[in-house]
């Protein structure tokens, strides 16, 4: 397990490499962020990104949702995979949020969780993205990056995010999830990690770095 000193330098890396990260999924406000992360599920951020281009042109609340309807939602974001059951928790979500929000997504994670579709993963983006709270969404690639560097280390999702609660200092909170998943994606792979191009390659605790 990498050492406070350690974690501090780690981070201290990853913000000189990108300085400003952000997320790869294309929105234009909270709730359409709040779409396309609930299309994403187990999606590419591409692909997702390709689906909603025009859709996000015609709906970008929840009532213009309502109306554009079911069957139409599902020809933009047919290509995505789980197309039926994300366009019934599109429409579902929209409806609550027109009904019991005034079309306003909830700036609260508890709340975001009673959505159809909606996970802690899924609250955590919104809230860190949309509304700049310091939340650490963990997906596969987070897991994998805390695990095998020795950052935060921990058997399932809710304890890699509470040990990256806990472990993360609070200046690098707000970014530490866009800078260990864009890391994962693209340096630190499931497969074959490129080791060579790593920024924090000596203070990795992976053994079976590559070359």
């Amino acid at each position: 397990m990498l050492k406070r000193n350690q974690i501090e330098t780690f981070f201290s890396r990853l913000q000189a490499a990108d300085p400003e990260p952000r997320g790869e999924l294309n929105y234009v406000n909270p709730y359409t962020l709040l779409v396309a992360v609930v299309l994403s599920a187990q999606a590419t951020d591409v692909g997702v990104n390709k689906a909603t281009a025009k859709l996000f042109q015609i709906v970008d609340t929840p009532q213009k949702m309502l109306k554009l309807g079911e069957a139409k939602l599902k020809e933009h974001i047919k290509t995505i995979g789980l197309f039926n059951t994300k366009a019934k928790n599109v429409m579902a979500l929209s409806e609550i949020l027109v009904r019991e929000f005034k079309g306003e997504v909830p700036r609260n994670r508890e709340v975001l969780q009673t959505l159809p579709g909606v996970g802690r993963k899924t609250a955590n983006v919104v809230l860190n993205i949309a509304f700049g709270e310091p939340t650490i969404a963990v997906d596969t690639h987070i897991f994998r990056v805390a695990n095998r560097t020795g950052l935060a280390p921990g058997k399932d999702v809710l304890k890699v995010e509470a040990a990256l609660e806990k472990r993360v200092p609070d200046k690098f909170k707000l970014h530490c999830h866009h800078w260990l998943i864009l890391h994962g994606r693209y340096v630190c792979k499931a497969r074959k990690p490129e080791c060579g191009n790593c920024v924090v390659r000596d203070l990795c605790q992976f053994k079976e770095k590559t070359a």
